[in-house]
């Protein structure tokens, strides 16, 4: 199977974009050059004043400096969106009958023995003096646990990031909050260096003020809870009957 080299030096199976960085090959590569060199008036950078940068294929407001748009990953400079999934991922030996290599491992799959509560906390949000306004609290998410190592955060499509745990709705979590992984026994919770840091407290403790030390796991005990973000709090439990089986 021949391979092209992309700009940053990986060795890529497609012509037009590295399937390992995503990088412009070739062609492509020139009119993205191009673009950069000499943009159109209305694709110009703004300038540090200007405000949000709405993307004119969703609509999303980002921020003034973004390149890409975060909801749906258009190119704000070239004004091109990036390709599917299925097409960045196809190789060209599906066209000629070569069946596809081995996919990427992923962390294995573990019977649904726990669940994640997620909370709206109030009073973790006093303590946050957030702009942002508080969604109301009531009964809490419940996300069951099927994997042995779960990404905690908000998905960004031009990052490529997709949390297992999903708190799109809380602004102060990063796009990689935190990792939650477990033995099938225990759970440990580590911060992977998020900007305003991973909490845990005991379910009887006073409001945490002091973050977990990034990039060293701790060890939750039962009833401990996790807050990030704004207003979220998260405790791991034991599923009940009724929980393992849905």
């Amino acid at each position: 199977m021949s391979t092209v080299a992309c700009p940053n030096g990986h060795e890529s199976t497609l012509s037009d974009f590295c399937d390992v960085c995503g990088a412009p090959i070739g062609e492509r590569a020139a009119r993205v050059s191009s673009a950069v060199a000499s943009p159109a008036p209305e694709a110009r950078a703004p300038s540090a004043e200007a405000g949000p940068r709405e993307c004119p294929n969703c609509g999303t407001h980002n921020d003034a400096a973004a390149p890409f748009c975060e909801a749906c990953g258009n190119d704000f400079t070239t004004g091109t969106m990036p390709r599917p999934p299925a097409a960045a991922n196809a190789s060209p030996d599906l066209d000629v009958g070569v069946s596809p290599g081995p996919s990427a491992p992923v962390a294995p799959a573990i019977a649904v023995d726990w669940v994640a509560e997620v909370w709206v906390d109030p009073d973790w949000f006093a303590a946050q003096e957030s702009e942002d306004a508080c969604p109301s609290p009531g009964l809490p998410e419940v996300v069951p646990l099927r994997l042995q190592s779960l990404l905690i955060g908000r998905p960004s499509i031009s990052r490529n990031i997709h949390p297992d745990i999903d708190f799109t709705g809380d602004p102060g979590v990063s796009r990689r909050q935190a990792q939650l992984t477990s033995d099938g026994a225990r759970w440990w919770v580590e911060d992977l260096q998020s900007s305003n840091g991973t909490y845990v407290q005991s379910a009887t403790g006073p409001i945490p003020t002091t973050p977990l030390p990034p990039g060293q796991r701790r060890e939750l005990a039962e009833g401990d809870r996790v807050y990030v973000g704004a207003w979220t709090r998260l405790v791991v439990r034991r599923a009940t009957s009724e929980e393992q089986t849905s």
